[in-house]
C-alpha cells in the first residue's frame, strides 16, 4: 500500500483533490531539470530536485511549498517556451502548490469554497461579521453603541470583555485544529523527516530572511538580485513587502499577547495609552503591515504574466486584503477611540479581525506553515547529503 492509499485509509482523501495533470507536469520539468541542472544554485527547489530521480505525489507537495515563486528559473532556462520541451517551473510549481492548499486544508469541503471563491467569499464573510456585530451592538444599547467613551475599560462598555474575548477563543480554536490536521497531512504525505534543531534553526534563518527570494540561494537579506517583474528586470520589493508584512503580522501579535498579560496579569483593561507598548507595537504592526500588503497587492499584478499562476490569484489576494483591512481598521480605531464613532468602527474591526482568523486555514496563510515544514526538510537533506 503506497503512503497515499495509507493516508485516504484514516480519511485524507487526498487524490480526490490533487490534480494529477499538474503533478505530471511537475514530474515531467523536474526530470528535464534533473538531466539539465543550469539553475542548482538559485533557489532550494533544483537542490532538493537533485537528491531525487522520480517524483511521486508527495515529492510534488514537498517542491511546490518549497518553491518561492520568484521566476528567476524560467528567465534562465533556455528550455522555456518558445522551446519544445516548454519548461516552466515557476507556473508547474505554483498550479500544483494552489491544489495542495486544498488537499491538505480541513475540513475539505470549506477549502474548495474558498478555492474557487476565494476573495468574494472572505469579504462577504468579515462584511456580514461586522454588519451583524455592529447591528446586534446598537440594537441592545444603542446609546453606548453611540457614545462616547474615555479611559481604561471603554471599549467593553459597548461589548463585554467575556463576548469579545469569548468569540475569537472559539474561532482559535477551530483554527488551530485545522492547522494541526493540515500540518500533519502535509506532513505525512511529503514523507518528511524531523532532524532535529539544527535543520529547525535553519528553517528559521531561512523564512525570517526569505533568502530564496532573492533569486540566489546563497544571498542574505538583500544581496540577490531579487525577483523578475513584468518589465523583465530583477527587482528586491516583493521580498521587501514580505517581510514587512511578516513583521508587522509578529509585531501585532505581541501587542495582542502583551494586552493580554496587561488585562489578565496586572488586571488593566484596554484602551491603554497611546505610549504603552501594546499601542506602541499594535500601531508600528498595523502601519508596517498595511504598507507590506498594499505592496505585495500591486508586486502581484507586476509579476510576469508567464509565471503567473492566474487560477490561484483569488486566494491570494483574499489574503493580501483581508489582513490589509485588519490592520487598517485596528489604526482607524485608534484614531477614533475617544468619539462618538468608536462605536461602529469596533465593530467593523471586530468583524473583519473574525472574519481574517476564520479564512486563515483555507486563505494563502497556510503556505507559511507548508513552506516553512518543507524547509525543514530541505535544511535536514543538505545537511546529511
Amino acid at each position: 500500500m503506497s503512503l497515499t492509499d495509507k493516508i485516504e485509509a484514516e480519511g485524507f482523501d487526498l487524490k480526490a483533490l490533487l490534480d494529477p495533470d499538474a503533478a505530471g507536469e511537475v514530474a515531467r520539468v523536474m526530470q528535464i531539470c534533473n538531466a539539465c541542472r543550469y539553475c542548482e544554485g538559485f533557489c532550494a527547489v533544483f537542490p532538493a530536485m537533485t537528491r531525487r530521480r522520480q517524483f511521486d505525489e508527495g515529492d510534488v507537495g514537498y517542491l511546490a511549498n518549497l518553491c518561492h515563486n520568484c521566476g528567476a528559473c524560467y528567465h534562465a532556462c533556455q528550455y522555456a517556451p518558445p522551446h519544445e520541451f516548454g519548461v516552466n517551473v515557476p507556473q508547474a510549481l505554483a498550479a500544483a502548490r494552489n491544489d495542495s492548499y486544498a488537499a491538505y486544508a480541513w475540513p475539505a469541503p470549506m477549502a474548495g469554497l474558498f478555492r474557487r471563491n476565494g476573495l468574494v467569499v472572505t469579504l462577504v464573510i468579515s462584511s456580514g461579521l461586522a454588519i451583524t456585530v455592529g447591528v446586534m451592538l446598537a440594537m441592545i444599547a444603542p446609546q453606548l453603541f453611540w457614545g462616547v467613551h474615555v479611559g481604561e475599560g471603554a471599549f467593553y462598555k459597548i461589548m463585554p470583555h467575556t463576548v469579545m474575548a469569548g468569540i475569537p477563543l472559539v474561532i482559535s480554536a477551530f483554527v488551530l485544529m485545522s492547522f494541526i490536521m493540515g500540518w500533519r497531512r502535509y506532513w505525512r504525505h511529503t514523507g518528511a523527516k524531523w532532524g532535529g534543531f539544527v535543520d529547525l534553526f535553519d528553517a528559521i534563518k531561512a523564512a525570517a530572511s526569505l533568502r530564496h527570494l532573492g533569486g540566489d540561494s546563497s544571498s542574505t537579506m538583500l544581496s540577490g538580485p531579487g525577483c523578475p517583474t513584468g518589465d523583465d528586470r530583477s527587482s528586491n520589493s516583493r521580498r521587501i513587502y514580505h517581510q514587512l508584512t511578516m513583521y508587522g503580522f509578529l509585531l501585532c501579535f505581541a501587542a495582542t499577547s502583551v494586552g493580554t498579560i496587561y488585562h489578565y496579569v496586572f488586571g488593566r483593561e484596554a484602551p491603554y495609552g497611546y505610549l504603552e507598548l501594546p499601542v506602541v507595537l499594535g500601531t508600528v504592526g498595523g502601519i508596517i503591515l498595511c504598507i507590506g500588503t498594499a505592496g505585495l497587492f500591486v508586486e502581484k499584478r507586476r509579476m510576469h504574466p508567464s509565471v503567473r499562476h492566474d487560477e490561484g490569484l483569488g486566494m491570494d489576494y483574499a489574503f493580501i486584503v483581508s489582513l490589509f483591512f485588519v490592520s487598517f481598521t485596528g489604526l482607524l480605531l485608534l484614531a477614533v477611540r475617544e468619539t462618538s464613532y468608536m462605536g461602529v468602527t469596533l465593530a467593523i474591526h471586530l468583524g473583519v479581525v473574525y472574519g481574517f482568523f476564520l479564512i486563515l486555514p483555507f486563505s494563502k496563510f497556510v503556505h507559511g506553515l507548508y513552506r516553512f515544514a518543507a524547509l525543514i526538510t530541505s535544511a535536514g537533506e543538505a545537511r546529511r547529503g
